[in-house]
């Protein structure tokens, strides 16, 4: 789908980074109409959140799956294959090329989406350094994002800041998915690499994965709707 074509209220994709099903539930129920996409990862799926998948996309909300795969071929390919059946919109694998062509594989002709993590927006080329690779972030995002392309990966998981340059890279071709999303005047937390939802989506980013800003905010839904106006003013 192009960029253009996405709905202006379905780029903001809610990260339901909470506890447990229950609380999940409750904030899914207090956002209620305002929020058409949510994100479930680590935190959620493993308190037996995976099940709320298909539960979200019955009562027609889309779900971006976080899981962020990364293993022998073959168990990717399967995970990916299971996966398929839950009725997730998008979900991540680390950019390595085994890892990314097996998730391609396993999709096989479902619907399900596959989004290439690039580079952690909890990085910065020191955490890169200290890890072990030789590039740093911005050029180990390039050349992570071009394979990702050439394997036939559908879209990019990439901080806002490098999006611009992805975005000139691989056009309306592969959807770029932007968390470290921070509205002006909130803390920056864990992230290193952020920015603000107009500059995001003015800079080429498809969707906002946006969490704790909204979640943790005094009244949820009316967070969501300024992050939507932002988002409205950036695209007009």
């Amino acid at each position: 789908m192009p960029r253009s074509a996405i709905a202006p209220r379905d780029r903001l994709i809610v990260a339901l980074d909470l506890p447990d099903v229950e609380a999940a539930e409750a904030m899914v129920a207090r956002l209620g109409g305002s929020i058409s996409f949510y994100k479930i990862g680590y935190q959620l799926a493993y308190a037996g959140g995976l099940p709320l998948v298909r539960k979200l996309t019955q009562s027609g909300k889309k779900v971006f799956l976080d899981l962020k795969l990364h293993d022998i071929g073959n168990t990717v390919a399967r995970g990916v294959e299971s996966v398929s059946r839950l009725g997730a919109t998008f979900l991540t694998v680390h950019a390595y090329p085994q890892t990314m062509t097996a998730a391609v594989e396993g999709r096989g002709g479902s619907d399900l989406r596959i989004l290439a993590v690039t580079v952690l927006t909890s990085y910065d080329d020191a955490d890169l350094q200290a890890a072990g690779y030789r590039l740093g972030v911005s050029d180990l995002v390039e050349a992570r994002a071009r394979q990702a392309q050439a394997l036939g990966i559908d879209g990019l998981v990439c901080s806002p800041e490098e999006a611009a340059r992805l975005h000139a890279i691989v056009g309306d071709e592969m959807v770029l998915v932007t968390p470290g999303i921070r509205p002006a005047g909130v803390a920056a937390g864990d992230q290193k690499r952020m920015m603000t939802p107009g500059r995001a989506i003015a800079a080429g980013a498809a969707y906002l994965v946006v969490g704790r800003p909204v979640t943790e905010a005094a009244d949820p839904e009316a967070a969501a709707q300024a992050i939507h106006r932002e988002i409205a003013q950036a695209l007009g």
